[in-house]
């Protein structure tokens, strides 16, 4: 039997590499084989930090007697969803067809053409709470395959078909109005658990795009925002020793969390908390909130060169045996002897996209140099390593080895949205060009597409209903989709559906938003709509679903507030002039930037509107409030710029 996983990059399929189970990596060659030995695919997906990942390779995978029964009638495949994450949406959308419990491990059955006839997730070693074993299911699947295989090509068609009419909810809907944005904000406080905060009953989940959507919504659903947040991060979903969170909680009161902590949900928390310090009387418990969290992803999810894991495990070993959340359980002092949980080293676009943003913002926010300086680390080495000479992104990649995994649209978007959010912290124009160089490409990618389609300039159909007009995207990712899902029809590259991070499509409506609020130019700003006109037409319906899409038509319908603060080049800071920067940096503005003089001007001469003219004042400092570019004459002094946010 070949071991094809050993040298794989992705931790996860490491880890899966010494299974008695003759595993493939997704690629062309599992298909091929299942089409030549007409047998049904299984596809197995998860992630290195998963706990239930780990228990069914424990329980199921080291079984040579699983392995054999496999090995006999299947072609086993095995994804890292991080890898692949367009793999992964494919069959959790094939895998809602038949069991409403999604989540990882994510276990499907599919044609060799890829197209899925049934799906679970995890399967245990004996039958329980009415889950049946995973070798009864390996069996009946294989009995099926053999003797009613027209019962599943029916199957496996409707699904398809289910999935094509269904999964990609693009309207061409006009942007909610306040009316609308208040009626989401209600089916929101309508969901919140009042007594333990978050929405909804077990489990619970953090559901960081809400918070960021709430956070920007006005004064209620700040409040909303800032008790659900409050809640979270004094219950046990929150680490009290190293400060971070953990993926999601199985009970109301947030308590038997499934102990992985996901890059993701901590820079998309820590980015809520730097939004809710803004502006006048913030709570106090958001400093030492955002200081917890900042240290756990500079601390313990950096990496040695710059950038940051993709997660760390739930599991540790403790006293010789696999303990999930052992290490954690444990106070500051239980801890110091114990190796903490490793960490899946993968460097991913996307989601270091995301903690740059958060770190600039939180380091903008609370003067957290220490944040500022990571998340410009990760910047530099990501731009180094992750942008190809033809403008393409790398998805993922381990201690330098790059992913042959195509970067998704959510990779553009995010790191785009971060440099921005840098260039926003730092007054360093370097990285909101190359944001616009990649938000460009998606949209040049886009429209080729369309060319390439026929449909040219015609983005919608007009004589249809709002809620049922088809609208191609404004947004794709450049060199495409995942190849071999592509090549049957089986893509998702331009889901706009909305998980525990922002979809592509709002990630890149949010980098392009930022960017016209700097100043790049309208085109941008109109990017940013047409993005979010795609799921407009039910997103305020859905808010649980699609907080990062709302939280991005909140800006568009918000006043642009621009603070631009510009101090001379060369002295350090005297009191009156920190305590400028300082009032500048909490003020609530929809973008905040503190530059000198010759930073000023190098944003001006790369295209940015905003900074045209922007000087200091007889070598003092000078803070310049605009409203959609229109200035109030700027002023030098922290009573005189607190006197323009009011007035």
């Amino acid at each position: 039997m070949a071991n094809r996983l050993a040298d794989s990059l992705s931790p996860y399929l490491r880890a899966h590499a010494d299974n008695p189970v003759d595993w493939y990596p997704w690629g062309e060659d599992a298909f091929a084989e299942a089409l030549r030995r007409d047998v049904p695919l299984i596809v197995s997906i998860g992630y290195a930090t998963c706990h239930w990942c780990h228990v069914m390779a424990r329980e199921s995978f080291s079984d040579p007697a699983i392995a054999e029964i496999l090995s006999r009638g299947f072609v086993a495949v095995k994804v890292d969803r991080e890898e692949h994450p367009e793999v992964d949406a494919s069959y959790l959308a094939a895998a809602s067809a038949f069991t409403r419990q999604l989540g990882w491990p994510l276990t499907v059955f599919a044609r060799p053409d890829g197209r899925a006839f049934y799906a679970g997730t995890y399967f245990p070693p004996r039958a329980q709470q009415g889950i049946p074993a995973f070798r009864e299911v390996l069996q009946a699947v294989g009995e099926a395959w053999n003797e009613r295989r027209d019962d599943l090509d029916r199957t496996a068609d409707a699904v398809g078909e289910a999935i094509a009419a269904a999964s990609v909810a693009r309207t061409d809907a006009d942007l909610p109005d306040r009316a609308a944005m208040d009626e989401a904000i209600g089916r929101l406080a309508a969901d919140e658990d009042a007594l333990h905060g978050g929405f909804g009953a077990a489990p619970k989940f953090p559901v960081a795009p809400v918070l960021g959507f709430l956070a920007v919504a006005g004064a209620d659903a700040r409040e909303l925002a800032t008790r659900t947040l409050r809640k979270m991060g004094a219950s046990p979903l929150r680490d009290p020793v190293e400060g971070g969170f953990f993926r999601y909680a199985t009970r109301a009161d947030w308590s038997d969390p499934h102990y992985e902590r996901m890059l993701t949900d901590n820079s998309l928390l820590l980015e809520v908390a730097a939004e809710l310090a803004t502006g006048d009387g913030p709570p106090p418990f958001l400093d030492a909130l955002a200081a917890g969290v900042a240290s756990f992803l500079t601390e313990r999810m950096e990496l040695p060169e710059g950038g940051f894991a993709a997660a760390q495990d739930s599991e540790s070993t403790i006293d010789g045996r696999r303990d999930e959340g052992g290490y954690y359980r444990r106070d500051a002092v239980g801890r110091a002897g114990l190796e903490p949980p490793a960490l899946d080293a993968k460097l991913l676009t996307g989601w270091n996209g995301l903690a740059i943003g958060a770190l600039a913002r939180a380091g903008q926010v609370f003067g957290d140099d220490r944040a500022i300086t990571s998340a410009r680390r990760a910047a530099d080495r990501l731009i180094a390593e992750h942008v190809r000479p033809d403008g393409t992104l790398v998805r993922a990649s381990l201690d330098g080895r790059a992913s042959s995994a195509p970067a998704t649209l959510e990779d553009t978007g995010m790191f785009a949205g971060g440099l921005v959010r840098l260039a926003a912290a730092t007054g360093e124009a370097r990285y909101a060009v190359v944001a616009r160089l990649l938000i460009d490409a998606a949209a040049d990618a886009a429209m080729a597409r369309e060319t390439e389609a026929e449909h040219g300039a015609a983005m919608v159909d007009r004589e249809a209903e709002p809620e049922t007009r088809r609208v191609a995207l404004p947004f794709a990712a450049p060199g495409g989709g995942d190849p071999v899902l592509a090549a049957r029809g089986l893509g998702f590259a331009d889901d706009p559906a909305e998980g525990a991070v922002p979809s592509g499509l709002t990630a890149c409506a949010d980098a392009a938003w930022r960017l016209a609020a700097l100043g790049a130019g309208e085109r941008y700003r109109e990017l940013a709509e047409t993005s979010s006109r795609v799921v407009a037409g039910i997103a305020p319906t859905r808010p649980i679903a699609f907080g990062g899409a709302l939280g991005v038509m909140a800006r568009l319908d918000a006043p642009l507030v621009q603070l631009v603060l510009v101090l001379p080049d060369g002295d350090d800071a005297d009191g009156d002039r920190q305590e400028l920067i300082e009032v500048a940096r909490r003020q609530e503005a929809s973008v905040t930037v503190v530059v000198t003089e010759s930073q000023a001007a190098a944003f001006a001469d790369a295209g940015f509107e905003l900074f045209d003219g922007r000087l200091a004042r007889n070598g003092r400092a000078a803070a310049y409030r605009c409203r959609s570019f229109v200035c109030a004459l700027p002023v030098e002094t922290a009573a005189e710029l607190r006197q323009l946010a009011v007035g």
